[in-house]
């Protein structure tokens, strides 16, 4: 079979020069459109069910909702954990199947299930909603949004109806939660001392506004649907009745009457004190120095997400002069920040890489022929892996060119090793003879070619062969290691494959008629000289080279616990999140004061990692960029 592969790549050089050149192109153009993200997809496929239900504290959302829901959702085909959460007024529940499941089959079948057992929840509580599919690191910018001329009530709105419905339209985005929400609602603040003066009861109170509207809260009342107001016929046409809620503001709503007494109607604003107003707030957000909004962008298992954070940035700009006297801040928190450095930083280290292999190349190799191969081989490799990776959907992440960094050394070996053994073969048969015939070189290179492709063959196969453990790993580990894995073992395959096809026909094309009777790389000259003292005198006394090893290995042994462990090489990461959590029961003023104190402190109480104190600022966001990773007593938000 290899006899066969070398030897068609010979007789059709050309073509496989066109093709390769080709491969280079489309390679390059499809590295920029290519998914960049900084991990891979690393959790399970999961289904998140949340549970809206006002006026409910925890343990009531548990016992009514939740328990409900768990042992209808109990026994979902693929299901491997299940997990609850309940807050006040909502049920949150997590549902993590099996690797491998398959996503959209496992959310209609939890949709069916849910359905089963909406009608047995209570009335009051909103119907269960299924999430959207998110990524593993699903939250790809907080945008936080203040205003002085903007109350924080229509300031939701104008987030909830303008601008979270701009953004969902940005592709790659799945959710944007809003935290802060304030929704206007009209509230009935009843006073106990009057209900009993009057002799009503609040079950009459209730009962009463719930007929007054369309979308009364009790069910069993005649505002819970909305009432049929039938047809007026005429001679020539059929005009439709349609009811129109006169109750508009809390003025109009005050004016209903509960019922009647000795006579006279006693109205709800006898009773109690009717406002506009918000929901419960069971959360808050503090953006930079006062309360605001802040919307959390998340994205699908397959968004970009540098591409999903310019799009979004583009949608805000799009909107921005229809939105005059409101504060959009991008810049709480943007991972695509730390993707972009990286890649910028990454472009380069290549760029000196390159520059650093072709003078290696060049001193080591002494001929540019010979260099020019063995150049071009080895990105064409990487290129060439990268391009199948592509076509399979990969996404471009830290484990993906961790792999492909690994498996460098074996890629320069395959273009290095081929290339220096045909050369040695031209050189000899030069030595001996001065025909230079197409024929003959053909049959050089071709005999080259497969003295060692038997060995590297193997020695490559075995390489690959050696991370066939690491696919049937599981749980995490297995998520992250199983990409690096797979990038490994393409480019050392691919390479093995270009090794074959690429280097003898560039060789055949190169090095027919080049003059190969020059002396060696002074540098390889004077390596092998010194190289060849040092093993004399290892031969001649080899106790010395026996100590040496020995102190290496138990320096070794001994260092080893001290080494640390860790899954993830540590990143350079710029923004820095804190979590405050607070005793059980402390109000939500509270946790307004506390965090807006933390924020407007007049200098951040922190400790860079190389042990310089972070410079004061007055905005921490300044504050947690000058720090990089550190700790500090600051925050940016708080939910």
């Amino acid at each position: 079979m290899m006899r066969w592969i070398v030897g068609t790549s010979l007789k059709f050089r050309f073509i496989v020069l066109a093709i390769a050149g080709l491969m280079m192109l489309s390679g390059v153009g499809q590295l920029r459109d290519v998914p960049v993200d900084v991990f891979p997809e690393f959790a399970p496929p999961k289904v998140e069910i949340q549970t809206i239900s006002w006026g409910l504290n925890s343990a009531e959302v548990e016992s009514l909702i939740t328990v409900p829901l768990e042992e209808a959702l109990n026994g979902v085909p693929g299901l491997d954990v299940i997990r609850s959460k309940s807050v006040p007024d909502l049920s949150s529940i997590v549902l993590f199947f099996q690797p491998g499941t398959d996503l959209l089959q496992a959310r209609q079948v939890v949709s069916e299930r849910v359905t089963t057992v909406t009608p047995s929840l209570p009335t009051w509580a909103s119907p269960p909603v299924m999430l959207q599919p998110l990524s593993s690191t699903s939250r790809v910018m907080k945008i936080g949004l203040t205003s002085d001329e903007v109350s924080l009530t229509d300031l939701s709105v104008l987030a909830y109806w303008k601008i979270r419905a701009r953004l969902l339209r940005v592709p790659g985005v799945a959710n944007v939660p809003i935290w802060g929400e304030r929704l206007p609602q009209r509230h009935v603040q009843v006073d106990p001392t009057l209900l009993q003066k009057y002799g009503v009861t609040l079950d009459e109170v209730m009962k009463a506004t719930s007929d007054a509207l369309d979308a009364g809260l009790l069910r069993f009342s005649d505002g819970a649907t909305i009432g049929t107001g039938g047809v007026l016929d005429t001679p020539n046409q059929r005009l439709s009745v349609r009811h129109v809620l006169p109750l508009l503001t809390p003025q109009d709503l005050s004016q209903v009457v509960i019922k009647e007494r000795h006579g006279e109607a006693l109205l709800l604003r006898d009773v109690a004190t009717v406002v506009q107003t918000h929901q419960p707030l069971i959360g808050d957000a503090v953006i930079n120095d006062g309360q605001g909004l802040m919307l959390i962008v998340e994205k699908l298992p397959w968004g970009n997400t540098v591409e999903v954070s310019k799009g979004v940035e583009a949608a805000l700009e799009e909107m921005r002069p229809g939105l005059p006297g409101i504060g959009i801040d991008t810049t709480i928190f943007r991972p695509a920040t730390f993707v972009e450095q990286a890649i910028d930083n990454l472009s380069h280290s290549l760029f000196l890489g390159v520059l650093m292999m072709v003078l290696v190349l060049g001193l080591f190799l002494f001929d540019w022929r010979s260099a020019l191969i063995s150049a071009v081989t080895i990105p064409l490799s990487l290129i060439a892996a990268w391009y199948v990776l592509y076509l399979r959907g990969a996404t471009v992440n830290t484990m993906v060119l961790a792999g492909l960094i690994i498996a460098l050394g074996a890629v320069v070996d395959d273009a290095i090793v081929d290339v220096e053994n045909i050369i040695r073969r031209l050189r000899i048969h030069r030595k001996e003879s001065d025909d230079r015939s197409i024929t003959t070189t053909a049959k050089i290179v071709f005999d080259a070619s497969l003295e060692v492709r038997g060995a590297v063959v193997y020695a490559s196969l075995i390489e690959a062969l050696a991370l066939l453990p690491i696919f049937f790993l599981q749980g995490l580990t297995g998520s992250f290691f199983r990409p690096l894995a797979m990038a490994y073992a393409l480019a050392v395959l691919v390479s093995l494959v270009v090794a074959l096809i690429w280097t003898p026909a560039m060789a055949l094309i190169l090095l027919r008629k080049a003059p190969l009777e020059r002396r060696e790389s002074p540098v390889v000259r004077w390596l092998q000289a010194g190289y060849g003292r040092v093993l004399a005198r290892i031969v001649k006394t080899p106790r010395p080279a026996y100590a040496t090893v020995g102190a290496l290995m138990i320096s070794g042994v001994l260092v080893l616990p001290l080494v640390g462990q860790s899954l993830l090489p540590d990143f350079k990461e710029r923004d820095f999140l804190m979590h405050w959590v607070t005793a059980p029961g402390t109000s939500l003023q509270e946790e307004v004061r506390i965090s807006t104190r933390a924020k407007n402190a007049d200098s951040a109480e922190c400790v860079a990692p190389s042990g310089r104190s972070c410079p004061s600022t007055g905005s921490f966001l300044r504050a947690v960029a000058a720090c990089s990773i550190a700790m500090c007593s600051k925050k940016a938000s708080r939910r």
